[in-house]
């Protein structure tokens, strides 16, 4: 079974990142949130060491539920700031924060996240079929415009890029080369 060439060769909770959830359309407001501040998170870093993290991540940050995260105090900040088990960023603490505050404003107007982040593609998926991982860039017009969005809304570590990754993860952008099993993949996960 052939992969993408950046999951090849690689420990196995990688690849099944790779091959069930990178590129699979997602639904879930938890795990559409999880993975924003998952992406924010890796913004200098690489999407490994998040990885190998992210269940740290749910035991710190009461499993990616918006509602205690954007209740957080200081007293929290300064106990994450102590956790070896995540990225120990004030910053991104911080961030993570302040866009949990943010997500549950989203999801007040639109419903749901879900509703708020598909809309930008109608809800259709975006199958781009890059022959190598070179033709993938790193932003689009989508991630600049969906990026603009939230910072206009006041969330932080989502530049364009870290956007662009984000819609990649979460399957609003299949961008599986297409020597990969899944490049033709849509299954949705709802």
């Amino acid at each position: 079974m052939k992969r993408c060439e950046w999951a090849e060769n690689q420990p196995k909770f990688y690849q099944d990142y790779h091959d069930k959830e990178w590129g699979t359309p997602q639904h879930k407001d938890k795990l559409l949130f999880e993975l924003l501040i998952l992406e924010g998170a890796q913004a200098g870093l690489s999407w490994i060491t998040i990885l190998k993290k992210r269940n740290n991540y749910k035991k710190a940050f009461n499993n990616f539920n918006p509602k205690i995260i954007s209740q957080y105090n200081e007293e929290k900040v300064q106990e994450l700031l102590q956790n070896e088990g995540i990225i120990r960023n004030k910053l991104k603490i911080r961030s993570t924060i302040q866009n949990a505050k943010v997500f549950l404003q989203i999801q007040k107007e639109f419903k749901s996240f879900n509703n708020y982040i598909w809309s930008f593609t109608n809800n259709k998926q975006i199958i781009n079929h890059p022959k190598t991982i070179k033709e993938i860039p790193t932003k689009t017009p989508l991630s600049d415009q969906i990026s603009k969005d939230l910072k206009k809304r006041g969330m932080s570590f989502v530049g364009t890029t870290i956007i662009y990754s984000y819609l990649q993860a979460i399957g609003v952008i299949n961008d599986h080369t297409m020597d990969c099993f899944k490049s033709k993949v849509t299954k949705t996960n709802k």
